[in-house]
This record gives C-alpha cells, sequence and structure tokens, in this order.
C-alpha cells in the first residue's frame, strides 16, 4: 500500500512538473517575436514538443510572416531552415493526435508559408481532415471555410473532399450569418456545385451584402471571384460589389483595383463611377509605381482611360522598363495596348525583342493570345512570327483537346505568309467529331482562308480542304440536329460568329432554336435576345416566345436585362401579339428601377424606346436636365472610345427623335456642332449605284436643276436623292427655289438643316426622298425592315417628305435587268403611280 501511494505520488509530481513545464514552453513559443526565436525553441526540446507544440509553432512562423510587408517576408529562409524539416516531421508524425481546428490552422500556415501543395504534411493533414469529416466531426464554420480555402489553394477544385464541404455549406447555409465565412466557401466549392445550389448561394450572398452597413472589400472581391468561377453574370450582385468597392475606394491599392478591373472584364461588367474612381487614384499616385509588377497592373487599369498626357508617360517608362517585364507582365502591356488601340512601334518593337526570351515559358493557349495581340498591333517580326510557328506547331501535333487544337488552327491563319502543311488538315480532320460549334466555327475560318489566298500548296491540296469544309459542315448539322437542350445550344452559341456559320449553320440553328422554343424561360431569355441581335435574325415564332415569357416573369428579370430585350425588339422592328402590354409592362418595370442604370445606359435605354415609338416623360426629363448631362459628359472620358462614341451618335438620335415626336416636351435641338463636325470628318463618297441613279432620275426629270443628291435634311438626316414635285406631279427647279446644287462627286452639307429655314413651297407641292435601302436595312435572310430604317422614314415624313424607299432585293431582281425597267420603276415611284 505504502509502495503504491509513493508511486502515485511520483506520477502526480512528473505529471505536474510535465504541464508546467508545457505550459511554459507554449507561452514561450506565442511570445516569439522572429522566426529565430521559434526555431531557437524548437531545436532545445525537440523530445518534449507535442502536437499542440508543433501545431502553435508552425502557426506562429506564419504569423510573423504575415506581420511584414510583402516584399520583405523571407518565406524561403523559413521553409529551407532545419529546424522547420524538424516541425514538418513531428506534425506529420502527431497528425492523428491533433484537435480538429488545430489540423485546419497547421495546412493552412504551412500553405501560406508556401510549402508545396503536394508536400506529405500537406497530405497528411488533409486526409486527415478528410477522414474526420467523414466521420461526422462537425467543424466549426469559420474552421470549415478555411480548410476550403486550402483546398482551394491547392487546386482541388474537383476532389470528393471539396464535395464533401459543399454537402456540408449546403446543410448548413441557413446558419451562415458571415459574408467573410460564405465568400470563402462560396470560392472554394464553385466547381461542384449544381445550378440550383449555386442560385441559393447568390441569394444568401445577396442577403448577408444587403443586411451589413460595412462590407470588407475583399469579401466582394470573393463574390465576384466566385461568379467568375462559376461564369455567371448576375447583375444584382455585381451592382452590390461594386457599391462596396466605390465606398472602399480610399482603401484600394492598385493590386486591388487591377484585380476587380480583371474580374469585371471577364465578367462583362463596367461601371463609369468605379472607373473615375479608379482613374482619379491612380493620376494621383502615377509616381509610386516603379517597379515592373505594379506598373504593369497600373497600365493595364490606366492605360486604357488615360488622357493624352497621361497615356504618353505610360508609353514611355513601358518602353524603358520592357526589359524587367516577367512573361506574364509582357502579354499584359502588349494585351492593354490592343485594347487602347495604341500601335506605338518603339515599344511595339521593344515588346517584340523582349518577347524572344519569355516565348518557350508560355503554354498554348498564352501563345495564342499572344499572336492575336501581335497581329492586331500589326507588328512586323518575321523572326518572332517564325518561332511562333514553330512553338505552335509543335503543340498543335501533340494536342488532344478539341478547343486548344481548334484556337491553334485559327491563330496560325493569322500569321502573316503562313504556308499550310498537310498535317494540319489531318490533324483539323481527327478533332472534328469532338468539337463545339465554337470550335468548328475556328476550324472552318481558317481553312477558307487558306484556301481562298492560295496558302495549300501540297498535292491534292484542294481535293483535301473541299472535303475537310464538307466533313465541318456535316458535323456542324449533326450537333445541331442532336442538341435537345437549349441553354447547352446558347452556350454554344455565345461565341461563334462568322462568315462559314452565317452561310452554313445559321439557318439550321435557327431551326433548332424554334423546335426547342419549349425551353425558353425567364432564365435563358437573355442569351437567346443576344444571339438573335447578333445573327441579325427575324423569326416571329420566336420574338412572340421571348415576349410571353418575358410579360409573364417580369419582376424575375433584371432591369438591365430587360433593355436588352427590348433592345431586340427595337432593331428588328417587330410588335409582338400583344405589343402595348409587353412594352408597357418592360417600361413600368425599367421605370420603377432607373437606379440599376448608369448614366450613359440611360441614354442607350431612351434611344431604344425613341426606335420603337415610345417616350416615357420621366426618363426623357430625367435624360435631357443639365445636371444629367454634366455628369454624362464626367463618364464618357473614363469609357472605351467605341462605346463613347456610340452614346454620343445615340443622344444627338434621341435629341432629334424627342424634337420631332415630343414637342410638348419643349426639349431644345443642341446637336448642331456636334452633327456638323460629324459630317466634316466623315469621308463619304458617292457610289457608283447613285451616280446610275441619278442620271436617270435627271433623265426622268427633265434636268440636272430638279434632283439633289445626298442631301441633308433639318435635324441631319442624310437622304440619297431628294426632288420637288408640285400640285401636278411636275418637277419643281432648284434654281428657282434659290437652292444652290450639288457638287456630284461629293456629299453635299446643307446649310438649311433648320427646318423654319427652308424656303416654303408652292401650294399643294411635295419634297420627295427617294432612299436605297441595301441588305443593312432588313433583318437577315428576310424583307422585313430594321427599327433604324423605318424611324427615319418616320421622321422624314414628319419633315414633310414622300419617302421612297427602293428595296436592294427589288433593284437587283431580274424584273428590273434592262435600264428600261429600271427607269419605269423610279417613274412609278416618284409619281406615285400603283
Amino acid at each position: 500500500m505504502f509502495c503504491l501511494r509513493q508511486v502515485c505520488l511520483f506520477t502526480l509530481r512528473h505529471y505536474q512538473a510535465r504541464t508546467l513545464s508545457s505550459d511554459l514552453l507554449l507561452s514561450q513559443i506565442n511570445s516569439c517575436t522572429h522566426e529565430d526565436e521559434v526555431f531557437s525553441l524548437v531545436g532545445r526540446n525537440k523530445a518534449r514538443l507535442s502536437e499542440k507544440h508543433v501545431g502553435i509553432a508552425l502557426n506562429m512562423l506564419w504569423q510573423l510572416q504575415k506581420k511584414k510587408p510583402l516584399l520583405l517576408r523571407t518565406n524561403d529562409y523559413v521553409r529551407n531552415h532545419s529546424q522547420f524539416l524538424t516541425l514538418c516531421i513531428l506534425a506529420e508524425n502527431k497528425v492523428e493526435h491533433m484537435e480538429d481546428e488545430a489540423i485546419v490552422d497547421t495546412l493552412y500556415s504551412i500553405l501560406r508559408l508556401n510549402v508545396e501543395d503536394h508536400d506529405s504534411l500537406a497530405e497528411a493533414l488533409v486526409t486527415e481532415a478528410w477522414k474526420r469529416l467523414e466521420r461526422q466531426v462537425l467543424l466549426s464554420l469559420p474552421a470549415l471555410s478555411k480548410f476550403a480555402l486550402c483546398l482551394y489553394k491547392q487546386r482541388r477544385h474537383f476532389s470528393p473532399v471539396i464535395g464533401k464541404v459543399a454537402h456540408i455549406v449546403d446543410m448548413k447555409l441557413n446558419s451562415i450569418q458571415d459574408i467573410r465565412i460564405l465568400s470563402v466557401l462560396m470560392i472554394s466549392i464553385s466547381d461542384v456545385i449544381s445550378q440550383s445550389f449555386r442560385d441559393r448561394l447568390l441569394q444568401k450572398a445577396g442577403q448577408l451584402l444587403e443586411e451589413k452597413d460595412e462590407v470588407h472589400f475583399n469579401y466582394a472581391r470573393r463574390i465576384l471571384q466566385f461568379l467568375q468561377n462559376v461564369k455567371l453574370r448576375y447583375h444584382p450582385l455585381l451592382e452590390k460589389c461594386n457599391k462596396i468597392f466605390l465606398k472602399s475606394a480610399s482603401h484600394l491599392d492598385i493590386h486591388s483595383i487591377s484585380l476587380i478591373f480583371g474580374l469585371y472584364e471577364q465578367l462583362g461588367f463596367d461601371n463609369a463611377d468605379f472607373r473615375l474612381v479608379a482613374k482619379q487614384l491612380l493620376s494621383e499616385t502615377i509616381d509610386d509605381y516603379y517597379d515592373p509588377e505594379t506598373f504593369a497592373k497600373l497600365f493595364f487599369t490606366l492605360g486604357p482611360m488615360a488622357g493624352s498626357r497621361v497615356r504618353e508617360r505610360l508609353l514611355v517608362t513601358a518602353a524603358r522598363m520592357a526589359e524587367e517585364f516577367s512573361s506574364h507582365q509582357v502579354l499584359v502591356i502588349l494585351k492593354t495596348m490592343q485594347k487602347m488601340k495604341c500601335r506605338n512601334s518603339h515599344l511595339l518593337k521593344k515588346m517584340a525583342s523582349v518577347l524572344h526570351k519569355h516565348l518557350d515559358s508560355y503554354h498554348v493557349l498564352q501563345l495564342v493570345k499572344l499572336v492575336q495581340y501581335l497581329v492586331v498591333l500589326r507588328c512586323h517580326n518575321l523572326e518572332l512570327f517564325a518561332k511562333l510557328k514553330m512553338l505552335l506547331f509543335g503543340f498543335l501535333k501533340s494536342s488532344v483537346i478539341p478547343a486548344d487544337t481548334a484556337a491553334i488552327i485559327r491563330v496560325l491563319a493569322m500569321l502573316p505568309s503562313f504556308q499550310v502543311e498537310e498535317i494540319i488538315i489531318n490533324k483539323a480532320a481527327a478533332v472534328l467529331p469532338q468539337c463545339r460549334l465554337h470550335h468548328l466555327n475556328c476550324i472552318a475560318t481558317a481553312v477558307v482562308k487558306w484556301n481562298h489566298y492560295d496558302q495549300l500548296h501540297w498535292q491534292n491540296s484542294s481535293e483535301l480542304c473541299v472535303k475537310l469544309l464538307q466533313k465541318l459542315n456535316d458535323c456542324g448539322f449533326q450537333r445541331l440536329q442532336k442538341a435537345n437542350n437549349l441553354n447547352l445550344l446558347l452556350e454554344e452559341l455565345t461565341h461563334v460568329n462568322g462568315e462559314w456559320f452565317a452561310e452554313v449553320l445559321s439557318e439550321e440553328t435557327m431551326a433548332t432554336c424554334q423546335r426547342l422554343i419549349d425551353q425558353i424561360t425567364w432564365a435563358n431569355v437573355l442569351q437567346l435576345s443576344f444571339f438573335l441581335i447578333k445573327t441579325n435574325h427575324y423569326c416571329p415564332s420566336l420574338l412572340d416566345r421571348i415576349a410571353s415569357v418575358t410579360v409573364e416573369n417580369i419582376d424575375k428579370i433584371h432591369p438591365f436585362e430587360i433593355y436588352f430585350i427590348l433592345f431586340l425588339f427595337s432593331a428588328v422592328n417587330y410588335d409582338p401579339p400583344a405589343n402595348e402590354e409587353f412594352f408597357e409592362s418592360c417600361i413600368q418595370h425599367l421605370i420603377s428601377n432607373l437606379s440599376c442604370f448608369e448614366t450613359h445606359h440611360l441614354v442607350l435605354l431612351g434611344h431604344v424606346l425613341a426606335v420603337a415609338g415610345y417616350f416615357p416623360p420621366v426618363l426623357i426629363t430625367r435624360i435631357f436636365n443639365v445636371s444629367f448631362l454634366s455628369k454624362l459628359d464626367a463618364q464618357l472620358e473614363v469609357l472605351p472610345d467605341t462605346l463613347k462614341q456610340r452614346v454620343r451618335s445615340r443622344l444627338m438620335k434621341l435629341n432629334r427623335a424627342v424634337c420631332l415626336e415630343c414637342p410638348e416636351f419643349h426639349i431644345p435641338w443642341f446637336h448642331e456642332p456636334y452633327c456638323q463636325r460629324v459630317f466634316r470628318n466623315s469621308n463619304s463618297r458617292i457610289n457608283p449605284l447613285r451616280q446610275h441613279v441619278h442620271r436617270m432620275l435627271i433623265e426622268i426629270l427633265g434636268g440636272s436643276h430638279y434632283a439633289r443628291i445626298s442631301v441633308l435634311t433639318p435635324y441631319y438626316y442624310e437622304i440619297d436623292f431628294e426632288c420637288i414635285l408640285d400640285e401636278n406631279k411636275k418637277p419643281l427647279s432648284y434654281m428657282a427655289q434659290n437652292i444652290p446644287l450639288d457638287d456630284v462627286e461629293g456629299i453635299h452639307l446643307s446649310c438649311d438643316v433648320k427646318d423654319e429655314g427652308r424656303k416654303a413651297l408652292p401650294p399643294g407641292a411635295q419634297r420627295i426622298a427617294l432612299e436605297f435601302l441595301d441588305s443593312k436595312a432588313f433583318s437577315k435572310d428576310s424583307r422585313h425592315l430594321k427599327g433604324e430604317p423605318a424611324l427615319k422614314k418616320r421622321h422624314l415624313e414628319m419633315l414633310g417628305y414622300r419617302v421612297v424607299q427602293i428595296p436592294h432585293f427589288e433593284w437587283n431582281s431580274m424584273v428590273l435587268s434592262t435600264k428600261g425597267e429600271q427607269l419605269e420603276y423610279l417613274r412609278k415611284h416618284l409619281y406615285g403611280v400603283q
């Protein structure tokens, strides 16, 4: 009994001593201020380190690094230290004894210290955590999000363990109230979720963003990353995230701004207010970016919206830094030059010379992008193109992915003086059955170009080319005929364009869409509208279905998406069966949500409605307001040039439409200087067809003084021909009216652009506007007049003209194959003879 008591006392004293010693060691590790102190403690206490000591030591090493600025971190030193290896070995041996959250913290710490993703310790920690999840061990939500982030950083995007995490998130979604935790989980599980689960996550994220007054911009950035991962442009969340970025503007640095711009670009989203804020922030600190990494980001974000002086500074600095740029940074500079439409020969030569040392480090899709940039920028470095051809050719031979093969063939066709080898045709033929429509289109475009420019020089090349094109056509038809899911089809059609598709598959594609018409829902109506806009198709059955689905689900469709749906109907000039209900429902929804639109978007919306004949007073009075127009001017300064020109043009057209159709609004015509400037800068010449018709009009009317060519009307409509007939259908001479005749060789810039400035006609006389309508005035493969030509006719009639429109399909028909028949046709239309 005495002996047993002695043993118990000894054991108790030993345990107490060890506990005190252990607590002291933990305290010492936690109080370290430098990595060497941690390593010193580890070296002196190897035998006494428990799993808790090891986990805390590894975590402390990361915390010490985290406190340092990015450029001063010494991750390499830490990882290569002998005692770090000791800690890793001890952690791997004790992983089964670690607490649940300690496993996650340890995994997170070593990954942040840049340990290899497949390091044995990382593998052991992931495996142990996975086992515990399978045993229904419940990690706290913060620990679960940290574990999910670790898996994401290890690129385990499709791993079963990510699936397990996604299942837990699905079960616990309603209990998540922290947007930080949710945003991490969303990007981590984005590759393994269903569409319904995705929608629940979007709804939850929107709810949490709405509830929180202050949200860190990093959480909003993760939401954007999630949308990019799932390839979804979801406007409600994009707008909420953008508001957070605007609120956090003072905390954004060049790294955050460039990342946001990159995500916006990939999501097809833009915001002029954010552009203005970014431009101001970056312009004020432009001298702070002197290292290649930050300068490349500055060039990417500021370059496309910089004024001429800042732009020149950026180009000069980029040329000076050229030799220091990494392979990725060179790509960023060239991509941005393309966006800026900048063909600065000095900088381009510098980039081309630097590229030689980086070419071998690019993967195949980077080389594809590189060729695109260089061709668009008109690089003339034949040596560089020769090396690119060699590298691409090597990738093509080994490629087994249809998308890569199609992309390589497409850019090979862009290379100057490229001689096609038979192996390329054979490689293309081999992958065709596996290709999607976009890839088929890429290959077809290349083959047609090679054949057209006679770049196929081996024996039987023409025969092989014809067989390949036939096989391309067959594969395209088969893919369309087998399509049974409209969503998947529209996804494939997103990037399809070009002559081959338009000539070969266009009709079959429309037939397929009509076959799947019952699958049109509020969720895919926007994509279908985009496709019809892009292809210029007029299909009443599809348009009717789009209209009915839109009206039935108006509250589910974002206002910005409604704009594009209305754009389709306005552009093709189509009134669905319940036309008034359709337009009024859409307009009411838009008017209730005008705050969703940026300033320039409201102008575009106003123009679309004007073409369709609608002028909502709330919208018109909001646009034609001094403060609104001032804000628009400021935003236009940072918009891309193409969009800037489009907005200015649409504002002019809207101003013209309001003046003509809604005089009760008392909106003045203030685009006179703009129109004069546009016409002065235009290089329009009268084509041979116009000259031919002008001569026939002279013959019909009895002299050159009876007809004018290329006339500008009040409010700056240009009409092909104008003449005046009196009440007895006799032509009136312009000389008698004291109106100067025009030089047949050039465009007439009339000075009588104000209606009240024109000389009054004799009683009963009428101005005739004769317009030739080419194929652009009609929907594809139809005789249905589009919205803009119909609007022009309406406005010309308001200006007092009788409008005679001559469609190309009538003028070029066999019925009018002789001059006599053409004269008779013109005479009947001029004199209104049926």
